[in-house]
């Protein structure tokens, strides 16, 4: 359960300005700072432990290069729409956040406001206070650290955030991951915002051989200047060091490798050593000065005067232990870590080891009380925890404890979705596992192995740094993949890495499937995955496919008839998922092909076997979907007649599985018969599938809610054309929609506007006015904004939002207003009717609207009705199958503008018009 605490003009957690989302048990989502510059670090404090200048946090190295990179940031913030998201990602250690840290440096110079956000959980909460964020400034910088590793929905909730949607200030969201794997969900997630969306790659550093770079490469020009950078606070500023040989390896091409580089090079020539020649010596060097440093603080106790009164009494075995459980969980609360701290055994009180480690490693905040604070940065922190793992050849000391530490900390509970480190545990340790080879065979597989589970309560990005693992066997792959949710629904917290493990063990499930049968349903579970994830053009692809080598499948060859009609039903479900990823990239005349040939099948296949009933019940109700989407009213009218009829036969004998399609096929054959039948017919079937639907949501509103608020929003609509103003349904969808988009915005705005744009004429009809006016502003509002970033998706119901809002202001005196309202949706429904003609229907309907606005305001609009009226009917005269209600309201439009034409004098115009019939009268406009 979670709520949406508001915090825009008061104060909660810290936040003005802003909005802060928080768990049901008060925890937030995430915590909003402003951006504050690095703190300035004393030089002895960095030089007990030389690692602490490599943490981005103090800024020791004066930042270098990366001018492309840094144009690049400048451009996108400067340039584009009001909202705009950025995925920046490079491997750990690439310089991400060293760049980010300067991005916004700059920015705050340049006049923006700089915001940090931080994930809530697993996070320390600060002490009550303020955090200004109202300011408007030139504009807002959002900068997230670690978003992959974020869960999706805690994302959305930041991107619904007040904060970024302020009038005239444009926002840029930065986001900072390893990689790119959840960005496609995370992109199709903010569709239904109007951002600009883009992704930016942080290369390595060139090594120097490209002919463009001239005599210097950025390896050495960064490891000058950071060398220059550590010199000056060991207090030697002049010293002078070979540039090492190795910065020319592979190795080096990471920011963070060359300043590790830099430090040893000047910590070693200080201490009278010789740095080691390789990367993986250089990160032994750093941790030997840690033990160093371990030592220094412990001394010898037995040779003190009063051993009695010593204030660090923590052993270096005991520190090293808790430094490596500090790398798995990351730093908390103290009472956790008091837990954390016990269950380890060390033989000493918690509490003190706790106070020992924060000397060696104070909180990044000292404003926040925590403690376990990591060993910085990650990379060193992930190359600690493999070199303590026993199974390395290094020149460094394995210990025995380290296997036992890391099943402790994940197996040790019932659940590891409960342990708030499991997600930091083990994409540390996959991290390692991909640079020191005795950690994946030797810990991390045989962990899972023995709780696959675990894989899966670290979530997404730890299953995505699985994936990505050379050495990971399939088969633990497949182990971890048995506790997947199932993958017909969506989970948008997992399925970015759901179906990163999925493409890696698609060829391994192909080859071991065998049957093009078993094959075809491997393709459709991993597009399924895909689709998910917001992978569509891959997910398409891989329905393509499916649907392909099941149409080249020879009949002939196979060997019983049992076997070419699971063939034939395969082919069926096959295609029945591509026309849904067809009708997901906006081909939707593609979409209702392949739909239409999934139904064929299906009916050769019912007609012989009644267990194909229910298979073809579910195509019957997604072409009734496309068709309606296509304005072709009588055929969905038809389709979904049947879908009806076999979904009452099916829910008799098993209410528990076919009701819910029961009552979703009832709201469509609802929808239908309010364009084909008559108003009574259509509310008799909305007000059954509601009362289906009511009495799913009694035992499962979350899965139901939805579909009853928009199904009481058309029961609205329905009952006004039988003269009920419908305001109580319609103000129950609408505050049903509203619980919903509070909780995730991004999910539900679109069908929030959707039941407004429908409740705003209800309101009118009922003498509410301004009621009317605000709820028709809003659904505008909305819409606007959604249609600006997804115009296909959007655009049409903006267009009914904006003839609602037009309704309402003619209905107040605001005509003027109307019109001018009408004529922005008439020029949306235009570039629809161009791009697609089967929106030709809708563009007459809107073209009627504005055609009657004009006639009632008479005078000078009377010549622009005109014109619009012969535009109408040379669009309806296109098209036989024209809905007939267009056409009778072509007639009422014309009668009137000529009789308004022959009030007002314009006699010759007015006969003219009386003789323009689109296309003669049909029995069907007779009856209506």
């Amino acid at each position: 359960m979670t709520q949406s605490v508001r915090a825009e003009n008061g104060f909660a957690y810290g936040v003005v300005g802003a909005d802060i989302h928080v768990f049901g048990d008060g925890i937030p989502v995430y915590l909003l700072q402003r951006w504050r510059p690095p703190p300035a670090a004393d030089d002895s404090f960095l030089r007990e432990v030389p690692s602490r200048m490599l943490n981005a946090r103090f800024a020791v190295v004066e930042f270098t290069g990366r001018t492309a990179e840094l144009a690049a940031l400048r451009r996108w913030r400067d340039k584009g729409p009001q909202l705009a998201v950025r995925w920046l990602h490079a491997p750990g250690g690439q310089g991400k956040t060293r760049l980010a840290d300067h991005f916004a440096r700059e920015s705050a110079d340049d006049g923006w406001q700089v915001v940090t956000a931080t994930h809530g959980p697993g996070s320390v909460i600060p002490p009550p206070g303020s955090q200004d964020l109202g300011a408007a400034a030139d504009g807002t910088l959002l900068v997230v650290d670690y978003a992959d590793r974020w869960p999706l929905s805690h994302l959305l909730w930041l991107f619904s955030n007040a904060l970024l949607h302020q009038p005239e200030v444009p926002a840029r969201i930065l986001l900072l991951a390893r990689g790119d794997d959840i960005w496609p969900a995370v992109r199709a997630s903010v569709a239904n915002l109007q951002a600009g969306t883009s992704t930016q790659f942080l290369p390595p550093l060139s090594d120097g051989t490209q002919e463009w770079e001239g005599d210097g490469s950025p390896r050495t020009e960064m490891f000058a200047v950071a060398h220059d950078s550590f010199a000056a606070r060991y207090g030697v500023p002049s010293l002078r060091v070979e540039t090492p040989a190795a910065l020319a390896g592979d190795d080096f091409g990471l920011t963070l490798s060359v300043h590790l580089a830099a430090l040893v090079a000047v910590d070693a020539h200080v201490a009278g050593r010789r740095p080691p020649p390789d990367l993986a010596g250089l990160t032994c060097y750093l941790l030997d000065r840690e033990h160093l440093h371990w030592a220094r603080l412990h001394g010898e106790g037995g040779h003190e005067i009063d051993p009695t009164a010593r204030t660090f009494t923590t052993p270096p075995d005991a520190m090293n232990r808790t430094v490596f459980t500090a790398a798995l969980t990351g730093p908390m609360a103290p009472a956790q870590g008091l837990d954390v701290v016990a269950g380890l055994d060390l033989k000493l009180p918690a509490h003190r080891v706790l106070a020992d480690h924060a000397v060696c490693y104070p909180p990044a905040d000292p404003a926040q009380e925590t403690v376990l604070e990591p060993l910085y940065p990650d990379r060193l922190s992930e190359d600690f925890l493999a070199l303590t793992l026993p199974g390395h050849h290094a020149e460094y000391p394995a210990q025995p404890w380290a296997r036992v530490t890391v099943g402790t900390l994940l197996t040790g509970a019932t659940d590891p979705a409960t342990l708030l480190w499991t997600p930091r545990a083990v994409t540390f340790l996959a991290s390692a596992a991909q640079r020191w080879p005795h950690v994946g065979p030797r810990h991390l597989y045989p962990l899972l192995a023995a709780a696959p589970h675990v894989a899966v309560a670290a979530g997404s990005a730890a299953l995505t740094t699985l994936a990505r693992l050379d050495d990971i066997a399939p088969e633990l792959l497949e182990a971890i993949a048995a506790h997947f949710p199932p993958f017909k629904l969506p989970h948008p917290d997992l399925d970015p890495g759901v179906a990163a493990v999925s493409t890696r063990l698609l060829p391994h499930r192909l080859s071991r499937a065998g049957h093009l049968n078993d094959q075809g349903v491997v393709r459709h579970e991993h597009s399924v995955r895909l689709y998910h994830a917001g992978q569509l053009e891959e997910s398409l692809a891989a329905a393509e496919e499916n649907v392909r080598e099941y149409r080249a499948l020879d009949r002939n060859k196979l060997r019983h008839p049992a076997e070419a009609e699971l063939v034939e039903r395969n082919l069926s479900t096959a295609l029945t998922a591509y026309g849904v990823r067809l009708s997901a990239v906006g081909r939707r005349a593609d979409a209702l092909a392949a739909t239409e040939e999934s139904i064929r099948i299906l009916r050769e296949l019912a007609g012989r076997d009644d267990q194909y009933r229910s298979d073809l019940a579910s195509a019957l109700l997604n072409v009734g979907r496309d068709l309606c989407q296509a304005d072709r009213w009588v055929d969905a009218t038809v389709t979904t007649q049947e879908c009806v009829a076999l979904f009452r036969e099916l829910a008799a004998g098993d209410p528990v599985t076919h009701e819910r399609d029961l009552s979703a096929s009832l709201v469509g054959l609802g929808l239908c018969l309010g364009f084909t039948a008559t108003p009574e017919e259509s509310v008799a079937a909305l007000q059954e599938g509601i009362i289906i639907l009511r009495r799913l949501s009694q035992t499962n509103a979350a899965a139901h809610t939805k579909a009853l608020a928009e199904a009481l929003s058309n029961l609205a609509k329905a009952l006004w054309r039988v003269g009920d103003p419908g305001i109580s349904v319609a103000q129950e969808a609408v505050a049903l929609l509203r619980r919903l988009a509070a909780v995730h915005p991004v999910s539900y705005e679109s069908e929030l506007a959707n039941v407004l744009t429908g409740s705003a004429v209800h309101l009118l009809y009922a003498g509410q006015g301004a009621e009317a006016l605000s709820a028709a502003h809003e659904s505008v509002s909305i819409l606007r904004r959604l249609a600006g970033r997804q115009p296909q998706a959007h655009a049409n119901k903006l267009a009914e939002a904006l003839a609602s809002l037009s309704i309402v202001l003619l209905a107040i005196g605001r005509r003027n207003d109307a019109i001018a309202v009408t004529d922005e949706a008439v020029a949306i429904r235009r570039r629809m009717a161009m791009a697609d003609p089967g929106f030709e229907a809708r563009l007459a309907l809107m073209l009627l609207l504005a055609i009657n606005l004009r006639t009632e305001a008479g005078g000078s609009w009377l010549e622009e009705a005109v014109v619009l009226l012969a535009e109408a009917g040379t669009v309806i005269e296109r098209h036989d199958t024209m809905p007939a209600q267009l056409s009778k309201g072509y007639r009422e439009a014309r009668a009137l503008l000529a009789d308004r034409l022959t009030a007002e004098g314009h006699r010759a115009a007015a006969d003219d018009l009386r003789r323009t019939v689109p296309r003669p009268p049909t029995e069907e406009d007779a009856s209506m």
